[in-house]
């Protein structure tokens, strides 16, 4: 089927604003050649008018696909649509190496740019995830030339990301790396791998060394991989120049963003959107029931993306831009849950009453006040790692909201259910715990997880978080004890009636993040492993609770 028949089929599935016939000319594999020599390939979509703006998208994920559809899909609106293979993929000379060589080679893409006959001197930047790393990169050296952008499930720093509560994110940053590999093999020999349900990375996140992970998965060493093991230290010089958060508040251009709440990016995003609220900028939010790579995400993306270009990058005709796209409300979220549903906010985050859920003895949770109790006992063993089951992951098909039953019913998982809710419980904003623990080990984790417990008993994930504890961060008190703070994902959820809250307390959630070996050995070459016990403390003097951002509340009902 001809790409321009797509691009028309899809603008109309998509339901976006109808545009005047516009000739669409395509010139692919355009040599842009860098600072250094290296030619990083690029396709161009031109529009009739040759004045018009230009969309930069920068990608290491080829430039077909979705790309191909979204080109025609700008340029079709008036709009020179340029994408580019970042160096080392697809075509583009030199070696990929995440975050190195962004920010030059934006800036040397843009310079091109200027230079062509057909600029406007009206930039717009487009980008999903990587795409939108290389966004923030280039951002604060367009200049006034930067006129929109478009962030989705993005930011401007990964290292917080990828080391999540000082932990490793194994799962995205393995998988991740594998994707990556799998777009040099044949097509035929990824598409059997994919139907045999990858067991070659199925081992990888089960091995040890880490530092042997991307050999297994993928049969070759990994540069990045292995550099991400190594830096994981919070203070690493590697850092300082891989991240771009020091130069959001220099970007004077719109930015839209547009997230889910079970995105793997969605803390350090909103860190994003904070940043721009504090220079005095109107960006535009919306997190919607999404996880990395739903197809409800990418449909948003598109609608939010292009409307926002609409309002932004030119004055288009008012019969071509969406009278529905709620311009007047900054932020928009999707309320999850039963009842819940789209809702439009001022700012983020909305106002809210923080409230303490207590860890009770018997598994109890609830918000008063806790009492004179003995202290709940697990033993985690590295060997056999509590299992990570939905959530935020980078495969859609085993990220988001999925029944917890099954793991709540092991031995080192507890738990703390509340009574059934009276009434609706909205939470909105950012969610964290407190809990009081001690370890026979120094070295251990602490994983807090949200869950939504129905009338069926089925247990459904909110949100969670997990801090990895060591001596030198958490020491601990004349007793032993330690009081771990664990920032759980932000959420916006409504728990109806007659549903009860639960919160899970273990020690880990594999493959999610890597296993705590229990030794405090270097996270790539670690592989002894020791078990131990925990204990999580509830009484007055350690007073271990869940905070809530709570919007509209109905006390639970009394114990039966």
């Amino acid at each position: 089927m001809p790409d321009r028949l797509v691009a028309r089929l899809a603008a109309a599935a998509l339901r976006l604003p109808p545009t005047r016939p516009n000739p669409v000319r395509v010139t692919r594999d355009i040599a842009i050649r860098a600072r250094d020599g290296v030619v990083l390939r690029t396709d161009h979509y031109a529009p009739a008018a040759r004045d018009a703006p230009t969309v930069l998208i920068r990608t290491p994920y080829g430039r077909g696909g979705p790309l191909r559809l979204l080109g025609r899909l700008l340029a079709a609106r008036g709009r020179h649509a340029v994408i580019q293979a970042c160096r080392g993929t697809d075509g583009s000379g030199g070696t990929f190496a995440p975050l190195v060589h962004e920010r030059d080679d934006g800036v040397d893409t843009l310079d091109w740019l200027r230079r062509q006959p057909w600029w406007a001197g009206q930039l717009g930047m487009f980008g999903v995830s990587y795409q939108g790393f290389a966004q923030w990169a280039l951002a604060a050296d367009a200049d006034e030339d930067l006129r929109a952008m478009v962030a989705v499930v993005t930011a401007s720093a990964t290292r917080d990301s990828t080391y999540a509560g000082e932990s490793f994110a194994l799962d995205t940053v393995l998988t991740w790396a594998e994707l990556l590999h799998a777009q040099t093999v044949p097509w035929l020999a990824r598409q059997w791998e994919l139907k045999r349900g990858q067991p070659r990375l199925v081992a990888a996140l089960r091995h040890l060394p880490l530092a042997d992970a991307d050999q297994v998965a993928t049969g070759v060493t990994i540069p990045f991989f292995q550099e991400w093991l190594r830096h994981h230290d919070p203070d690493a010089v590697y850092w300082r120049t891989r991240v771009f958060a020091d130069r959001v508040a220099r970007v004077r251009a719109p930015v839209a963003m547009v997230s889910g709440w079970h995105d793997i990016f969605l803390p350090a995003q909103l860190d994003d959107f904070a940043t721009l609220r504090a220079t005095g900028a109107q960006p535009r939010l919306v997190i919607g029931p999404w996880t990395h790579g739903s197809p409800g995400l990418f449909v948003a993306a598109l609608r939010e993306g292009l409307a926002w270009l609409d309002e932004h990058l030119t004055a288009a005709p008012p019969a071509e831009r969406r009278p529905d796209r709620h311009a007047s409300a900054p932020v928009r979220l999707y309320v999850a849950g039963p009842g819940g549903g789209w809702r439009d906010l001022p700012d983020w985050p909305p106002p809210a009453v923080e409230t303490a859920w207590h860890l009770h003895p018997g598994g109890e949770l609830a918000v008063r006040p806790p009492v004179a109790s003995t202290p709940d006992e697990f033993r985690y063993d590295p060997a056999d790692p509590t299992p990570s089951v939905g959530g935020p992951l980078l495969v859609a098909q085993r990220a988001g909201p999925v029944d917890n039953r099954q793991v709540e019913a092991r031995p080192d998982v507890l738990t703390y259910t509340s009574a059934p809710l009276t009434g609706p419980v909205e939470v909105i904003g950012p969610v964290r715990a407190e809990i009081h623990v001690r370890a026979e080990l120094p070295h251990l984790d602490v994983f807090v997880r949200l869950c939504d417990v129905d009338r069926r008993g089925r247990s459904w994930n909110v949100c969670d978080g997990l801090v990895r504890v060591t001596p030198e961060r958490s020491p601990a008190d004349p007793d032993g004890v330690l009081r771990v703070p664990v920032s759980l994902w932000p959420t916006a959820y409504r728990f109806a009636a007659g549903h009860r809250l639960r919160v899970q307390v273990s020690g880990g959630a594999h493959p999610r993040w890597a296993r705590n070996p229990g030794t405090g050995e270097p996270l790539g070459t670690a592989v002894t492993l020791r078990a131990g016990w925990r204990q999580v403390l509830h009484d007055p003097e350690h007073p271990s609770a869940l905070l809530l951002p709570i919007v509209h509340s109905a006390p639970a009902q009394p114990p039966i």
